[in-house]
């Protein structure tokens, strides 16, 4: 089971298509439904199937979104939290063959279309709590155990090439 913890900015996220899903997206689609529905026979109508379709897809992702916005805790930064990995932290770790891997660590609902965040339900977040600069952090992976160095934690994103 995922864990309902969330960063601000995942929560305002999800509030965000929430609020784009019902008052702009849905309403385009329930017109589109009634147009087909207007032309006849449904059963032959694809725009009628096909919006439909799009619709129920709709109300299920609003009915998601409802539910973990109410259970979800928001998690904001505390300055205790500094040099420490904890939720909502920025982390450059490196292997013995110096490869090199940078992400965040946040809630389950942020993860999808980032390649740089992980879940706290990861194995490897969850060998890296707690943990600070320099520390060794072995994690148990599918291959075997793999071994990783801490070299920054850091709760402000990482510059990136167009910022510098």
């Amino acid at each position: 089971m995922a864990t309902n913890i969330i960063t601000r900015e995942g929560y305002e996220a999800l509030k965000s298509e929430l609020d784009h899903l019902w008052r702009t997206y849905r309403p385009e689609i329930t017109a589109k439904v009634a147009w087909a529905a207007s032309l006849g026979d449904r059963s032959e109508n694809a725009d009628y199937q096909y919006n439909k379709k799009l619709l129920r897809e709709i109300d299920r992702r609003v009915r998601y979104l409802r539910k973990r916005l109410e259970d979800a805790k928001v998690v904001d930064y505390s300055p205790e939290q500094e040099g420490k990995v904890f939720f909502g932290a920025w982390v450059e770790i490196e292997n013995d063959e110096g490869e090199i891997k940078t992400f965040r660590i946040v809630g389950y609902d942020e993860i999808y279309g980032r390649n740089d965040y992980i879940s706290i339900d990861s194995p490897m977040a969850r060998a890296l709590l707690k943990k600070g600069k320099d520390d060794e952090v072995v994690v148990q992976t599918p291959g075997g155990e793999a071994t990783w160095y801490i070299n920054s934690v850091t709760y402000k994103p990482p510059a990136s090439p167009k910022d510098t």
